[in-house]
């Protein structure tokens, strides 16, 4: 690492935006980068890593550096997280750096409370101690804490993934497949993928494993007509397009015209004739009530806290409070009842989060199978097994970064029965 008194400036002003906690850190940095183009691709290579690092250690930042100003914060955070030498950042160094910085480096190593070794709000601690013990819990924590790694989705219905293995291997990055998902492949580092040609090209996809394995539960089947019925940008859209050989129909719904925009280059590359995009007003919307009881399949990715995506969004768990999830909770019990009408009898619904909260997942599904008898809980494990995928789960499907490697996902397969 190139370590320079105006590069943790720039590290420093980067900090102080991103700990405002008013936007995603990504938009932050985005706008940042924008707004400093004097920072060459390495420096904002660490400034991403800098603010990243110590938004993932916020909570023992704040225990072993309290009241520090960003300059110093950025100090901390590349000896104590990146693994800077003292050697290193010692032309930086202020009157009184040295020893305060030695000393940080020595705290961060300490034995630190629970609550500081998770590094995640006392609320979600609370909630997830519902599921877990203190052991169970502080695993599945310190798994948030590391970078996400670089997966990739192959585009079937254009390549084959022992092809675009051989092709990423030849062009020098180091890359091996996914376990589980059969279209997936994981990449070492962070290269620039979105300038690769088979990128370009739309034989490729960024999408996280996890995400990816959703298309496989909704198991869609060529013909079908089929709802993404919260799409965003569409990942899980154009997955569930190839597994349906580009055929049937396949609606995207999404409340945001932004989100379809982003979604119309990603379809123009992966060549699906069978998606079209419809902007909606709303779980109420005129358009759900034309499709009602016509829908085969309904996968709801309802928006959840998030705190399943902490490698990537760690902001998340500062801006996410027990108000907003119980905000959540409502939206997404009403996202799922209005979803529900769409499917006619025999139909699937998938409905998923990439939260870890009982309350955005178990419970939502118990209070609507209480509510609508005419549906009916299906196992997913089973249907990982008839895909030959191997999840071990059982009624539900789910999905943690410290035993698959993955975003934390949380799926529940149901079926209306009449």
């Amino acid at each position: 690492m190139r370590f320079s008194a105006p590069l943790l400036e720039l590290c420093a002003h980067a900090l102080s935006e991103a700990s405002q906690f008013s936007h995603p850190a990504d938009a932050v940095l985005s706008r940042f980068f924008r707004n400093h183009r004097e920072a060459g691709r390495q420096d904002r290579a660490l400034i991403a890593d800098t603010v990243y690092a110590g938004l993932r250690r916020w909570r023992l930042l704040e225990t072993i550096a309290p009241g520090s100003g960003f300059r110093r914060l950025a100090l901390a955070i590349w000896a104590s997280l990146l693994g800077a030498n003292l050697r290193e950042l010692e032309v930086l160094f202020r009157r009184g750096d040295a020893e305060w910085v030695a000393a940080i480096k020595t705290a961060a190593h300490l034995e630190q409370p629970f609550e500081v070794q998770c590094d995640l709000p006392d609320w979600a601690i609370a909630a997830l101690r519902r599921r877990w013990d203190d052991a169970t819990l502080l695993m599945h924590a310190r798994a948030l804490q590391q970078p996400a790694p670089l997966d990739l989705r192959v585009n079937l219905l254009k390549c084959k993934r022992e092809d675009a293995l051989a092709l990423l291997a030849v062009d020098g990055l180091i890359c091996h497949p996914t376990p589980y998902s059969p279209a997936g492949i994981r990449l070492d580092g962070n290269p620039p993928i979105n300038r690769h040609p088979l990128f370009l090209s739309g034989d490729i996809e960024v999408q996280d494993e996890g995400s990816q394995l959703l298309a496989w539960l909704m198991e869609p089947r060529r013909g079908e007509m089929v709802v993404d019925f919260c799409a965003g940008a569409g990942g899980k859209t154009l997955a569930m397009g190839a597994l349906m050989h580009s055929s049937g129909r396949l609606y995207a719904f999404d409340i945001s015209a932004k989100r379809l925009e982003n979604l119309r280059p990603r379809l123009a590359r992966s060549g699906l004739q069978n998606v079209h995009p419809q902007r909606i007003d709303g779980e109420r919307d005129s358009r759900i009530k034309r499709l009602a009881g016509k829908i085969d399949r309904v996968l709801v990715d309802a928006p959840c806290s998030g705190l399943g995506t902490l490698r990537r969004n760690p902001d998340l768990k500062m801006r996410q409070t027990e108000k907003s999830v119980e905000e959540l909770r409502e939206k997404q019990g009403a996202i799922l009842k209005a979803a529900a009408t769409l499917l006619k009898p025999g139909g699937r619904l998938v409905y998923a989060t990439c939260s870890l909260l009982p309350e955005e997942n178990q419970d939502i599904i118990t209070a609507f199978l209480k509510e609508h008898a005419t549906f009916a809980l299906q196992s997913a494990g089973e249907i990982m097994k008839r895909q030959k995928i191997g999840i071990d789960c059982g009624d539900y499907f789910e999905l943690w970064p410290a035993v698959h490697g993955t975003d934390g996902f949380f799926a529940a397969v149901l079926e209306r029965t009449a």
